[in-house]
């Protein structure tokens, strides 16, 4: 009974092998939506559309007027990074490009991401370095739970409140024809993807205290048994 045990100890659970496929898929949405620029597009149907698409950290525009200019003689056209120091009068429009529910997506979603990039730390451990039969393979498996269910939650703040304001009028022009494209519908995904990877974590680390825990009581079990007597001729 004790072999059968240690057999069974020695394994990593259904769940943990279920939420590192589901981790490596949000690690690669979360990834790819913290750098593509397709947060929110404008409808290419539209000829006098002056956006083009927009992301956390870059915006591509067809002809957007200067805000601040009253006499309507510059416009930016092209993608450009947001912090863009080369061009003339970028960076007095930033305040227009980056508001304050801009900033609140971008600090949360790079939380998210940074929570990804542990994770995938911890994750490679856990696969590679680390097995069910040493001795800090239950906290390993907790810690990149908790990583993931705090990234999960920060990247969940991040696009929900970029789904509330980023297509409201009064910010990007046209916006009637604007919608939130492939890098936000990515971004949702790896949310939902980290917060299923985090969950399947815990119920592995809940799996693998439990084999831990009867494995203990076997081997205590075992020890107390007395030894059968043996009989002489």
């Amino acid at each position: 009974m004790v072999e059968y045990n240690v057999d069974e100890m020695n394994k990593r659970s259904l769940a943990g092998n279920v939420a590192i496929g589901f981790f490596v898929v949000a690690f690669i949405l979360i990834a790819v939506a913290f750098s593509t620029p397709s947060w929110l597009v404008s409808d290419y149907r539209i000829t006098g559309a002056k956006l083009d698409r927009l992301g956390l950290w870059t915006h591509c525009f067809r002809s957007l007027a200067d805000p601040y200019d009253n006499s309507n003689r510059r416009f930016f056209v092209g993608c450009r990074w947001i912090y863009d120091p080369f061009t003339t009068g970028y960076d007095q429009i930033r305040g227009f490009l980056v508001p304050g529910f801009m900033v609140a997506t971008q600090f949360f979603f790079t939380l998210c991401f940074i929570a990804a990039l542990l994770g995938a730390i911890l994750t490679i451990i856990y696969f590679l370095c680390c097995g069910p039969d040493q001795e800090h393979f239950i906290t390993l498996i907790k810690l990149n739970a908790w990583i993931l269910l705090a990234g999960g939650l920060a990247g969940g703040i991040a696009v929900i409140v970029f789904a509330s304001l980023a297509n409201r009028n009064g910010w990007m022009p046209g916006h009637d024809n604007n919608f939130f494209g492939w890098s936000f519908a990515l971004a949702c995904i790896g949310v939902v993807a980290s917060l299923v990877a985090s969950t399947l974590f815990f119920v592995d680390g809940y799996v693998q205290q439990r084999k831990k825990q009867n494995l203990r009581d076997s081997q205590s079990r075992f020890e107390l048994e007395p030894e059968p007597e043996k009989k002489g001729w």
